[in-house]
């Protein structure tokens, strides 16, 4: 399989960095109104598991709204918001077009899977985010044949590779279930969306003299 280099007028253009700039400040608002959250659900004293989603109860189904937004505690936030701000700047940069689909897949699609099959009380917190995050630029960068997806696809393995360990039911009060169905839905739009934001390639003199022969021919 060819891997292709990213044309680097494309990369290097002001445009390509003023969409970098972007997609961190997405990011980072992102985290830090996850946080305004936090301090104001625990300075009206709201308990985090009513805003959750609760299997099949009816009023857990707010929770597909609200849950990942609201998180146990402090530590409980802190663990998904590095995370969050780097797969979610890689996914905001280099999958733009993706996003707008990625995004509010893997925001509500976890809760209804958990309302409709999972176990537990109540889940909260936005680590489905994450696992959808990571599932998609992970597989996105195994199928497509593009160095910066490529390399996005390692940076993300190297440094959250351990999570593959959440979707599996082996830690009490981890909601595994939200993470299994968003590293599924992750994966299958990796998938499915392989063709959308195809990054400019590299093109070598030799490929254009190649060209041009074959039009005098």
């Amino acid at each position: 399989m060819q891997i292709h280099s990213t044309d680097p007028t494309f990369t290097s253009s002001a445009r390509a960095r003023g969409n970098f700039r972007l997609a961190v400040r997405l990011a980072a608002t992102f985290v830090a109104i996850l946080w305004l959250i936090h301090f104001l659900a625990s300075g009206l004293d709201l308990r985090p598991e009513d805003l959750g989603v609760r299997p099949r109860q009816p009023a857990g189904l707010i929770g597909i709204l609200i849950a990942p937004l609201i998180h146990a505690d402090a530590a409980h936030l802190f663990a998904n918001s590095v995370p969050l701000l780097v797969a979610g700047t890689a996914m905001l940069y280099l999958y733009p077009q993706s996003a707008l689909r990625v995004l509010p897949a893997i925001y509500f699609g976890p809760g209804v899977a958990v309302w409709l099959f999972a176990s537990g009380s109540s889940h909260v917190g936005a680590s489905g985010l994450v696992y959808g995050l990571v599932s998609y630029i992970f597989v996105a960068g195994l199928i497509r044949r593009d160095r910066r997806a490529i390399a996005a696809s390692l940076l993300i393995s190297f440094m959250y590779g351990a999570l593959v360990w959440g979707v599996l039911p082996i830690r009490l009060g981890i909601s595994w279930e939200t993470h299994l169905a968003a590293a599924l839905i992750g994966a299958t739009l990796a998938i499915l969306l392989r063709h959308l934001d195809l990054a400019p390639r590299r093109r070598y003199s030799w490929e254009d003299e190649a060209d041009d022969a074959g039009q005098e021919t």
